[in-house]
């Protein structure tokens, strides 16, 4: 559906949408079970919201093709996946809470350890603490000076930092200089095109890469800077001009954070536990058309193929829906980003289950929610991106087209 369609449709409407996504939540079965991670797990309440409304299976991207994370939720956000793809470099920055302006460009910092002879021992830095991370970010935010370039670094999380340069002229066609590997040197960030805007950003970049090593030379673990995902500032369309919904988001983990920021919903402040963000519903509700709800710990349990602990946090999410009765979401919506399937320790192309309730929804013949009953759901097989005008239906929020 074009954008100049949809926004011709768009109604009032008072009717609140929840989008609540539990990372990674499509999973493979167990060979000794024949059952998926959602279909072993307790889910009462799911299986009831399932039977009040309509299951079905979507692709993030399109049929066997495995997303990321950043691709994913776009699509899940109603935008096209391919078409308005942001690097990692900016979600890392927006996620953290750096404001960014058309032509900045982002790059994800990796603190790393690298020996005498300049070969990379540990790309993760021993994995320092939060509060390590955050002191090494504050020397090079002091201390880094680049002509012409302004530079901002904050810490993300552990050996993850994001740095912004911001100049005249700056592009995001770089290459990474994390060479994604130990026992050789950091690359040079070099420009992916012969414009000029990737040489001076890559030439900014390393500059600052080499006043790095000097600023952090007698750190014990994070005495390198590895660079990835460098990306300019071009926002979508934002959310509510897209959709006419006013939105916030309640996510704990930084990279989500950001692509919430990305298109322009109002972020809550970072939630400490699955409880509290559901603990923070009811007052998001209030305030807004449409609230997305992050769950990260399913799509972490499956990359570690921890097929209990992935069934568990299902249990534990699905123990707390009586909240989301309670804060009284008119349009319910419950999927994943993609699939995480703890039989193979990654993200996968499979389809995910995805189940809504509520408003004008039909109530299909489905009575139980996970994947093999969604195969036959009336939502049926679709593109992630199609979800949000099925739910701005079923919310009253479009109007009809055509005499």
């Amino acid at each position: 559906m074009s954008q100049d369609i949809l926004s011709s449709l768009l109604n009032d409407s008072p009717a609140k949408i929840l989008l609540l996504v539990l990372d990674g939540l499509g999973g493979l079965p167990d060979p000794a079970t024949g059952r998926t991670e959602l279909e072993t797990a307790r889910c009462p309440r799911l299986d009831e919201w399932a039977a009040a409304g309509a299951t079905g299976l979507l692709d993030p991207i399109g049929p066997g093709i495995t997303p990321g994370s950043g691709p994913a939720h776009l699509g899940l956000f109603g935008y096209d996946p391919i078409g308005d793809i942001v690097g990692r470099g900016v979600l890392e920055a927006l996620g953290c809470g750096l404001e960014m302006a058309k032509g900045d460009v982002a790059a994800r910092i990796n603190f790393a350890t690298r020996d005498a002879a300049g070969l990379i021992v540990d790309r993760r830095a021993g994995r320092i603490s939060s509060e390590e991370g955050r002191r090494v970010s504050e020397l090079l935010a002091k201390n880094v000076e680049i002509p012409g370039i302004d530079v901002t670094v904050r810490a993300v999380k552990e050996h993850r930092a994001a740095v912004v340069f911001r100049g005249d002229g700056l592009g995001g066609a770089v290459r990474d200089s994390d060479p994604q590997s130990t026992g050789v040197p950091a690359r040079a960030p070099t420009p992916l095109t012969d414009d000029s805007a990737a040489k001076r950003t890559a030439d900014a970049a390393a500059a600052f890469l080499a006043q790095a090593r000097e600023i952090l030379g007698g750190e014990r673990a994070a005495n390198e800077v590895l660079l990835r995902g460098f990306a300019a500032w071009d926002p979508p369309v934002p959310f509510r001009e897209k959709f006419g919904l006013t939105a916030s988001a309640i996510a704990m983990y930084p990279m989500y954070r950001g692509l919430a920021r990305l298109v322009g919903m109002d972020v809550l402040p970072e939630m400490p536990s699955i409880e509290a963000e559901f603990e923070a519903l009811p007052g998001a509700l209030e305030r807004s058309d449409f609230v997305y709800l992050h769950v990260k710990q399913t799509d972490s349990a499956g990359e570690d193929g921890d097929f209990a602990r992935k069934v568990s946090v299902i249990e534990k999410v699905d123990a707390m829906l009586p909240a989301v009765d309670a804060a009284g979401p008119d349009v319910v919506i419950v999927t994943g980003d993609h699939s995480t399937p703890s039989l193979m320790k990654s993200h996968s192309y499979h389809p995910v289950p995805v189940l809504m309730r509520g408003g004008t929804t039909y109530v299909d013949a489905t009575k139980e929610f996970g994947e093999s009953a969604s195969r036959g759901g009336a939502l049926g097989r679709f593109p992630s991106c199609t979800l949000m005008p099925q739910a701005l239906a079923a919310a009253g929020r479009l109007a009809k087209f055509g005499a």
